[in-house]
């Protein structure tokens, strides 16, 4: 498999100032693993402000866990462009490229669950959403170990579970301030994850059976 087919298709890599920034980074003594580890960093700080917010801290707490969950998915996207285009990929590189993320995921929306105070499951909820994130991921990596391409199928991979998070969290200080209430749009934003990540699961392990079921075409031409 090659190693633009196991890497996920992002347009954002094909902006100027994203290339300029990669390079940057790639030019200064910084590693894509301590990269990828810093997006474990920012991944607690958004945790630490979820649950400030579920112990009745400032609202405006959602606003910076949203920035430092935009922080953690720019950490994901100079990781691999500093390994690639910039030539610091290293034989370790795959393991720092996908453990942080398992670690990142629950991290955040097993904390957003705590950030919802009126409803009494939303704690269970949270660390439901966040154990099928880190399934999702399992079903690509186990695919691909076995010879199923790489997938990336949605409807709710990595970066869109962040985008659903980060909108919640840009809402819920607006929710409060419009309604008084807080949390209904961190609530739904789970409810969208949790179910989206069960039909991402079906779709990666459908992918994945019909690829390995049908009889390949062995010869080069």
């Amino acid at each position: 498999m090659s190693e633009d087919n196991a890497r996920r298709p992002l347009k954002v890599r094909e902006l100027t100032i994203i290339n300029n920034i990669a390079s940057y980074l790639a030019q200064k003594n910084i590693t894509p693993n301590q990269i990828s580890i810093t997006s474990v960093l920012f991944a607690l700080l958004a945790a630490i402000c979820l649950i400030a917010v579920g112990l009745d801290a400032n609202i405006w707490f959602c606003w910076l866990a949203a920035l430092f969950i935009q922080c953690r998915l720019l950490c994901n996207l100079f990781d691999g462009m500093v390994a690639m285009e910039g030539g610091k990929s290293t034989a370790s590189g795959e393991l720092f490229n996908d453990i942080p993320d398992r670690i990142a995921d629950p991290l955040i929306l097993v904390s957003a669950g705590y950030a919802i105070t009126f409803c009494p499951w939303a704690v269970e909820l949270g660390w439901l959403a966040g154990l099928l994130a880190v399934k999702t991921a399992y079903v690509r990596v186990l695919a691909s170990s076995i010879g199923a391409p790489t997938l990336f199928k949605g409807p709710m991979a990595k970066q869109h579970r962040m985008a659903i998070m980060t909108g919640a969290l840009v809402i819920m200080p607006l929710e409060y301030m419009l309604f008084n209430t807080q949390g209904y749009s961190l609530l739904f934003a789970l409810m969208v994850i949790f179910f989206g990540c069960l039909l991402t699961l079906y779709n990666r392990s459908r992918a994945a059976y019909v690829y390995l079921e049908t009889p390949q075409d062995k010869e080069t031409k």
